[in-house]
C-alpha cells in the first residue's frame, strides 16, 4: 500500500526532529513548517494526505489554520498533536475539521494508531481525554458560562490578538494581513472592547491564557 504523504507543523525544530523520526517508517514526510501562515501555504500546494499540526503556533494558532485548511486542502486529514488537554480544545479542533486529536503526552505508538484510523475515514481521540470530552458533550455547561468572549471574536479578530501579543507592530500586522494600518487599529480597538482589556500588555496575557501563543 502507498505511504500516506504528511506534512508536519509544530514550532520546535526538536519536535519535528523526533516526529519525522517516529513516522517515516511508515509515511512520507513530505514538509516540515514552524508557524501556521507557512503550513496554510504548503499545504495548498502540497496537497498531502495527512496534515499533523499544533494549536499553538505562531502567526496563525492552529484551530484558525484548521479552517482555512479544510478549504485549500479539502482532502487533507487533520490530526493534532498539542498540550492542550481540556475538552474545549478538543471539540473545537473536531468543528474546525480535525480526525485526530492526541496530545504530547500521549504515547508514542498512539500517533501510528492515528495515523491508521484516519486514513481509513475514522476519527481518533487520545484516550487519555476521550472521558473528559464525552462528560462534556454529554453534560455541557449553560449557554452563559458556555459562550467564551474568544468565541465572539471573529476569525480575522483572533489573527490580529494573536499577532499584537506576538509583539508585532501595527505596520508590520497589516503588511501580514494585507490591511491598512487604520484596518489594524480598528480591529485592535474593536477586540479590547469585546474582551474588556485596556491594553496589549493585558491582550498579550489574555491570548497565552487562551493558548493562541507557544511559548
Amino acid at each position: 500500500m502507498t505511504r500516506p504523504r504528511i506534512l508536519m507543523a509544530d514550532d520546535h525544530s526538536i519536535v519535528l526532529a523526533g516526529l519525522r523520526k517516529l513516522v517515516e517508517t511508515d509515511c512520507e514526510v513530505v514538509g516540515t513548517v514552524e508557524d501556521g501562515r507557512a503550513l496554510v501555504e504548503e499545504a495548498e500546494k502540497l496537497q498531502p494526505d495527512i496534515i499533523l499540526l499544533d494549536i499553538s503556533m505562531p502567526l496563525l494558532n492552529g484551530l484558525d489554520a484548521a479552517r482555512r485548511l479544510r478549504k485549500v486542502a479539502p482532502e487533507s486529514k487533520l490530526i493534532f498533536l498539542t498540550m492542550h488537554a481540556t475538552p474545549v480544545y478538543a471539540m473545537e479542533a473536531f468543528k474546525s475539521g480535525a480526525s485526530g486529536y492526541l496530545i504530547k503526552r500521549s504515547a508514542a505508538s498512539e500517533l501510528k494508531q492515528a495515523i491508521r484510523a484516519v486514513m481509513q475515514g475514522q476519527q481518533y481521540l487520545t484516550p487519555l481525554i476521550t472521558k473528559d470530552v464525552l462528560t462534556a458533550t454529554l453534560y455541557p455547561p449553560d449557554a452563559a458560562a458556555r459562550k467564551r468572549p474568544f468565541a465572539m471574536l471573529t476569525p480575522r479578530q483572533r489573527e490580529v490578538l494573536q499577532l499584537i501579543a506576538e509583539g508585532k507592530g501595527t505596520k508590520h500586522i497589516a503588511a501580514l494581513l494585507h490591511i491598512s494600518v487604520k484596518t489594524v487599529e480598528f480591529h485592535k480597538f474593536r477586540i479590547m472592547d469585546e474582551l474588556d482589556l485596556h491594553s496589549t500588555a493585558e491582550l498579550t496575557k489574555y491570548a497565552i491564557a487562551e493558548g493562541l501563543l507557544s511559548l
